[in-house]
């Protein structure tokens, strides 16, 4: 098991990573339609955007938390 510690970074790992193969996926199929090779340019598509995703939902995360208790109150 991976440490509590760590929590964060797997939790926009893995957010990131869905995200990144969903949004890759339909931009793909957008693009191309279900082409022969549209399995490997979907990966292709997805490992670059989650690249990009990653750092980013790292960076952005805390500002959304933030954004989410200005926007709320206490039950």
């Amino acid at each position: 098991m991976i440490p509590k510690k760590y929590a964060p970074l797997l939790f926009g790992l893995i957010l990131s990573g869905l995200m990144s193969l969903l949004v890759s996926g339909i931009a793909t199929w957008r693009s191309l339609g279900l082409s022969p090779d549209f399995a490997s340019l979907w990966i292709a598509a997805w490992l670059t955007a989650w690249l990009v995703a990653f750092p980013a939902v790292l960076l952005v995360a805390p500002l959304a938390r933030k954004a989410v208790e200005r926007m709320t109150t206490k039950a």
